[in-house]
């Protein structure tokens, strides 16, 4: 038997992703407005803060749900369905008000006190410049690839600190809008529409408990936590965000093979009369797509499933599980790429035509591989190298 709290979670879930789902065709439409621009609607960011798309994984105390990761990354596959700029977008930004639970419980006051539905975008590439004054830091440096940033009140950004023994203090350090200058530089052949743009800080202070060491998100030893000690926040930051970069590509893989079927199942070539129904590539590259994502989306949900059931008991995530995990989600980017490949393909002559969404899918899936969390090479390497013996030489997992 289920518990009402159990129940009502279940409803709110439920919920959630019809709105999600309502909000697809929309997403469609505004697609090429998102391209156009290089950033998302603003009218789409109200959209999803109206639903309370951003507050799946935010702490209760802050107006949050706190439900389980499963159900936030069902709700950006299903954003991505519609426009993979903007799943991309949702799941990056969304993902911050996770982390946020994790900082010091001042930090979390800094950004939630006045306004719970503020957003925080990101750049944690470590090009900081970091130099340690009397409360905090001084910090200068600019970041590129920070998706969502136009739409952003506050910026996780990456730096690493000195420390006495020589080994680096990778830190995020989270800095208010009015610290930092866009530089619009977003001009991109994919995932155009992430307005992903570069940011600059020149001589910003930020005190000492608005940063939070990697080495903690590792450990699960973060200070937010005495605050937020629900099983959610004891996730390895290293799990959940590179699936918040890796899981669009499954939901615009579902998109366009959504397209492909209704285009599919009408098209006759105009070259030998023949219908696409009836090419056996074809048939084949939306058989195999399917199963493909039904792969995906069963490997996500067991591996956070997992993940949620032993951080209930109050036991430790095994650190080979980790590792797998890691090595699953870089490689999901690469799979849609395939499928997405084989489907552009079988469209034939009038794929190209921009009318054709599975031709923006296309660029945007191949556009999600350049990012480094989805480049399964050295993840696959380490991985492999544990399985024969040698030690892990990834942390963040």
């Amino acid at each position: 038997m289920k518990s009402s709290t159990e129940s009502n979670e279940t409803d709110l879930a439920r919920s959630l992703l019809a709105r999600a789902r309502e909000l697809v065709p929309t997403l469609a439409k505004r697609a090429p407005l998102a391209e156009h621009n290089r950033s998302i609607p603003a009218d789409t960011i109200a959209d999803f803060k109206q639903a309370g798309l951003f507050r799946v994984i935010q702490p209760k105390r802050y107006g949050g749900y706190e439900l389980d990761p499963g159900v936030f990354f069902d709700i950006q596959m299903t954003l991505a369905e519609g426009c993979m700029s903007t799943g991309w977008v949702y799941g990056v930004v969304a993902v911050h008000n996770w982390q946020l639970a994790l900082f010091d419980p001042r930090a979390q006051e800094d950004v939630w006190a006045k306004d719970s539905s503020v957003l925080i975008a990101s750049s944690y590439m470590p090009k900081g410049q970091v130099e340690r004054v009397d409360g905090g830091f001084r910090f200068n440096g600019r970041w590129g690839f920070s998706s969502g940033v136009d739409h952003a009140n506050w910026l996780f950004l990456g730096g690493i600190v000195s420390s006495k023994n020589g080994v680096p203090d990778y830190r995020t350090f989270l800095v208010p809008r009015s610290d930092i200058t866009i530089n619009d530089n977003w001009h991109t052949v994919g995932l155009k529409g992430t307005g992903s743009k570069e940011v600059v800080i020149d001589s910003a202070f930020v005190p000492e408990y608005r940063t939070l060491r990697a080495i903690d998100g590792f450990a699960g030893t973060s200070p937010g936590l005495s605050a937020n000690p629900a099983a959610l926040y004891k996730l390895p930051f290293g799990q959940i965000f590179v699936r918040a970069v890796s899981t669009a590509s499954i939901g615009a893989l579902q998109g366009a093979l959504t397209a492909f079927r209704e285009y599919g199942s009408k098209r006759v070539s105009i070259n030998d009369m023949g219908r696409t129904a009836e090419d056996p590539a074809a048939a084949l590259a939306a058989a195999d797509a399917a199963l493909a994502i039904d792969d995906m989306k069963l490997a996500l949900h067991r591996n956070f499933a997992a993940m949620m059931t032993t951080l209930r008991r109050g036991d430790a995530l095994d650190v080979n599980d980790r590792i797998h995990y890691r090595y699953q989600s870089a490689a999901v980017a690469g799979r849609c790429a395939e499928h997405i490949d084989r489907l552009f393909h079988a469209c034939g002559g009038q794929g190209l035509y921009t009318d054709n969404p599975i031709g923006r899918f296309f660029v945007d899936i191949h556009a999600a591989r350049m990012h480094y969390a989805n480049n399964p090479d050295k993840f696959g390497r380490n991985y492999g190298g544990v399985l024969l013996g040698l030690g892990n030489t990834d942390f963040f997992i």
